[in-house]
């Protein structure tokens, strides 16, 4: 069918749907819903080389393999930085001239909580950082509320703090876009 769109088209069209990339752009979604890969094609819509400000940790093999799937699938012209708590730091000093995409913030709640860090504390540094960029940045999360309320209070305790960065993140971009088996939705923009 000549009307379908395949995700690489549909992600060309929302950002041809505009002049530039926003300054900040979230994109949410589900387990792998397909926002990692959106949100690195809405990056390289903008000349190189982009910053990848990465949070995940390798601590077993399996994500070991995550990780070096997702380096080998964004290919050649990414600066990556590998860096589970300190994100503010990295939006501000060592990648605020360069196009940015932090993957991800649900993992950086994770281990903010790990090392018993105020993640409002958190957001605002982060929030601070990216209002200072000079370069577009995009943010990837895991919209962790659709599902059924966990049964212990860690997890409720967690899904809370990701629920309220991601209000945050969204009230300051510019542009916020949810992804469903590898679709886009914008929610603003």
């Amino acid at each position: 069918d000549v009307n379908r769109q395949t995700p690489r088209r549909t992600a060309r069209k929302l950002i041809m749907s505009s002049s530039h990339l926003p300054q900040l752009t979230l994109v949410l979604g589900g387990a792998r819903s397909g926002k990692s890969a959106f949100a690195e094609r809405l990056l390289t819509a903008v000349p190189g080389p982009w910053a990848y400000i990465a949070t995940a940790e390798a601590f077993d093999d399996e994500m070991r393999h995550r990780i070096a799937h997702h380096k080998q699938r964004r290919g050649q012209g990414w600066m990556d930085h590998e860096t589970p708590i300190e994100v503010a730091d990295a939006l501000a000093n060592r990648t605020a001239e360069l196009p940015a995409l932090v993957d991800c913030l649900t993992l950086w709640v994770s281990n903010l909580m790990h090392v018993d860090r105020s993640v409002a504390d958190a957001t605002e540094d982060m929030l601070a950082a990216l209002s200072k960029r000079i370069a577009p940045c995009v943010v990837v999360s895991n919209e962790v509320g659709l599902g059924i309320v966990p049964e212990n209070a860690l997890a409720r305790a967690f899904r809370d703090e990701a629920g309220r960065l991601n209000q945050k993140i969204a009230a300051a971009a510019d542009r916020v876009v949810f992804v469903a088996a590898g679709l886009p939705l914008t929610l603003k923009g």
